[in-house]
């Protein structure tokens, strides 16, 4: 019975290693199977593979990058050289002069400066820095395409840093503009620009700050701050949001070295637009005047002359003749709302006033010890900023 059982065992091995052999080398010759031609049964059908855009996964969730925001916005965004005409020197003729710097003086190259700029509308109007174009005879614009085309100063505004150029050429690149009262701290944002003059770059980072004021940069602020990389070169260029939409302008660093510690200042869109439309309706932005001189409410000078408030702007000088002074305010009031803006602080202050229009009689709320008075005053125009 062993013999048998372990002559059975053998038989089903060689059977099994047999029917492996034929299955690898000859499977047409085993039943049941196509053999490689159309009879017979036929194998699973093979899943259809789906692959999804480069933008977006399979669910419709935007994939990882930034990539379809830059895409959008950087077109729009332009490289501009602004030149400066070698100016004669007053003593070119004195030959003192000319026997130690020669015949044109020491400086005989025209001065270049370098930005960035961010075309709004398809009329060639564009937005840039008031100190990228400062004072230059020539402006050039490069566009991303590669297209270069001389641009024409429309107006500039120091107070807020902005300027406005102008392009003839067709089919221009725009970019759409955002809402930047939108944005909150840790909303992800793009920079394009064209730093150190090495081409169109697209640095990413985080809106760091809102509102910030008191640096020292313009009239008027209320800057974006960023960690996006800015270097010397960015000025005027865009700062967009993850959607490609224009939200700021960029427009500072704060820097010991010239180079990017990750702390830059954009203007808000919306404060562009407004200077836009000025610009290119009137040529100028005529912002409202009170001839006062303020400065913030502090906490001694409120327990001082017990003050029943906490905020608003101290008037420390009146212009005589001025709107302020005609209206009846004096130094030692504070400002509390002016027309229907509450104001806590200066900025607030200036920001008010510069939205009244000129020649408009607007209610100014006053704090005067205890009294509180509405002072009407006849709003004057903002005198122009020397332009340097």
């Amino acid at each position: 019975m062993r013999r048998t059982w372990l002559l059975f065992s053998q038989a089903v091995t060689v059977a099994v290693a047999l029917l492996f052999v034929l299955a690898t080398l000859k499977p047409q010759w085993l039943p049941g199977t196509n053999g490689g031609t159309n009879g017979g049964a036929s194998l699973l059908p093979l899943p259809t593979l789906s692959v999804a855009p480069p933008a977006t996964v399979a669910s419709g969730v935007p994939a990882p990058g930034y990539s379809l925001s830059a895409q959008r916005a950087a077109p729009a965004v332009v490289s501009i050289v602004a030149s400066k005409a070698v100016r004669d020197n007053p003593h070119a003729q004195d030959p003192a002069f000319r026997f130690f710097f020669g015949e044109r003086g020491p400086q005989n190259a025209p001065q270049t400066g370098l930005g960035s700029g961010v075309i709004v509308s398809p009329e060639g109007y564009l937005l840039t820095n008031h100190h990228v174009v400062a004072g230059a005879d020539e402006i050039e614009v490069r566009l991303a395409d590669g297209r270069q085309a001389a641009a024409r100063l429309i107006g500039s505004d120091p107070e807020t840093d902005l300027a406005v150029l102008k392009l003839d050429l067709p089919a221009l690149p725009v970019v759409s503009l955002g809402d930047a009262t939108a944005l909150q701290v840790g909303d992800i944002v793009l920079a394009i620009g064209n730093p150190f003059n090495v081409g169109q770059t697209v640095t990413a980072g985080i809106v760091s700050a809102l509102g910030r004021t008191r640096l020292g940069l313009s009239t008027y602020e209320n800057f974006i701050q960023t960690d996006a990389a800015i270097n010397p070169g960015n000025s005027g260029g865009a700062l967009v949001d993850t959607q490609g939409h224009l939200v700021g302008i960029n427009t500072a660093i704060f820097s010991r070295d010239g180079g990017s510690l990750g702390i830059g200042f954009a203007i808000p869109v919306d404060t562009a637009r407004q200077v836009l439309d000025a610009l290119v309706r009137d040529g100028e932005v005529a912002r409202g005047w009170l001839g006062v001189e303020p400065r913030d409410l502090t906490a001694e000078f409120i327990d001082s002359f017990r003050l029943p408030i906490n905020e608003g702007a101290l008037i420390t000088g009146v212009l005589q003749g001025g709107p302020a002074s005609a209206g009846g305010l004096k130094p030692g009031d504070v400002v509390t709302r002016i027309g229907g803006s509450p104001v806590a602080n200066t900025t607030q202050l200036l920001a008010a006033v510069a939205a009244l229009k000129p020649k408009s009689t607007a209610t100014v709320t006053v704090q005067r010890g205890r009294q509180t008075l509405e002072l009407p005053v006849t709003v004057g125009q903002r005198p122009r900023a020397r332009q340097s």
